[in-house]
């Protein structure tokens, strides 16, 4: 059995494996014994997973020491994944991989008895972003840490297509120093005949998802992504959530609908609940974090703790530029719900955001931001301490001025 599973597991690594390495293997050495990437579908967890494994092993695709599975595999399903790592560790296998395990029914309960068993091995698993490991059979948070991957930065896209590397800059950074940051990257650019604001508008209609170099064609690479999000709710919300149906699905999949062609949109949760025949509130909070915690919605509430204690949000977003391009049945996006939808992107995943009074967002509970094109004034931020314009069309900034493409070097 192992044989077979060597060889499959070569064969992935093989085909798998890319040249570009994203942020996620330069911020987390997962030197934790058992570790968990989440992320929604098509945003590099599998090539990060590999990447890993071959750099543990001198990039040798027939080490007995390293095994890499799709948890969904044929061969895979033959027997348990803890007989699979049973065999392997006494082989001498050191690190096992399991990618996509919400896939596999039993997971949180197989992934516990080979942690608690095999002292020694060391367990890497990748989900679906909406995968709880405290809400599966058996808790695992005490076992396991959880990394969230995210799809690509602008800087990485410049990265992986122009040749191009930056180092990341902090939100302090940006903001004491934007002029001589933005300068130093449109020059570089430009030596190469480059120009930063096309490749920033081909980011925000294609970039954000690695996979998308794959496609000649922007269309097809639509076409794949809505399927990923189709894929995503009738598959593994299904799977990580006992509790919902076909039906329960549909009312998702509508309020996907509804939110996609009014974004940004400013929930009214009595009308939604009746559009969607919901009987309570909760019911309704609930498949949005489901929608949010799946990747493909973002939610901005005034606390900034939004859905995960169930509040109302003030403002709801799809998860990233390129799902208004995917979704938006074949119409121009709304400029101003992609901008917001960007830097809010960037900015969540590692700042709190929230929604003020006055202003777009509110980051770290300090600094305000209003995000526009090249032509908006600051007037609505008059008066406001510590408040930034992050502008859309404008290469370098001044002052109280930021270019929006700089928020995309914040990893």
């Amino acid at each position: 059995m192992l044989d077979e599973l060597f060889s499959l597991s070569q064969t992935f690594l093989r085909v798998r494996n890319r040249d570009f390495k994203r942020y996620f293997l330069r911020d987390h050495a997962l030197t934790n014994r058992f570790s968990v990437i989440i992320g929604q579908r098509g945003i590099g967890k599998t090539t990060a997973m590999i990447q890993y494994l071959l750099g543990m092993y001198g990039d040798d695709l027939y080490s007995r020491k390293a095994l890499y599975l799709q948890a969904d595999h044929f061969l895979v399903g033959r027997t348990s994944l803890y007989e699979i790592a049973d065999e392997f560790y006494k082989l001498g296998g050191e690190l096992i991989c399991f990618d996509e395990i919400h896939k596999y029914a039993e997971w949180s309960m197989e992934l516990k008895s080979i942690f608690d068993t095999f002292p020694n091995l060391k367990i890497i698993a990748s989900g679906s972003s909406a995968l709880e490991i405290t809400k599966g059979s058996h808790d695992l948070s005490r076992r396991a840490l959880v990394y969230r991957m995210y799809g690509m930065s602008f800087r990485e896209y410049i990265g992986m297509n122009c040749g191009l590397y930056f180092d990341h800059l902090t939100l302090d950074a940006i903001i004491n120093g934007h002029q001589q940051a933005a300068d130093t990257i449109v020059v570089e650019l430009e030596k190469k005949g480059l120009k930063v604001l096309a490749l920033f508008k081909e980011y925000l209609a294609c970039g954000y998802y690695p996979y998308y170099a794959e496609y000649g064609d922007k269309n097809q690479f639509y076409m794949t992504l809505e399927q990923n999000v189709h894929t995503t709710l009738e598959g593994d919300l299904l799977a990580i959530h006992q509790s919902l149906n076909g039906s329960s699905i549909k009312k998702i999949e509508r309020l996907l609908a509804i939110i996609s062609s009014l974004v940004p949109f400013t929930p009214d949760l009595k009308k939604l609940k009746n559009l969607l025949g919901i009987g309570d509130e909760r019911t309704l909070k609930t498949y949005l974090k489901h929608l949010e915690d799946a990747g493909i919605i973002l939610t901005a509430s005034r606390s900034g703790k939004g859905l995960r204690e169930m509040e109302k949000p003030e403002k709801i977003y799809l998860n990233n530029p390129n799902l208004y391009y995917t979704l938006a049945g074949g119409k121009a996006p709304d400029s101003g719900a992609v901008r917001e939808t960007f830097f809010l992107n960037m900015l969540l995943v590692s700042h709190s955001v929230s929604v003020p009074a006055r202003g777009d967002f509110l980051v770290d509970g300090t600094i305000t931001f209003e995000i526009g094109g090249k032509n908006k004034d600051n007037s609505q931020l008059k008066n406001i301490e510590n408040a930034w314009l992050a502008l859309d069309n404008i290469e370098i900034g001044q002052g109280g001025r930021i270019p929006l493409w700089l928020f995309g070097y914040l990893y």
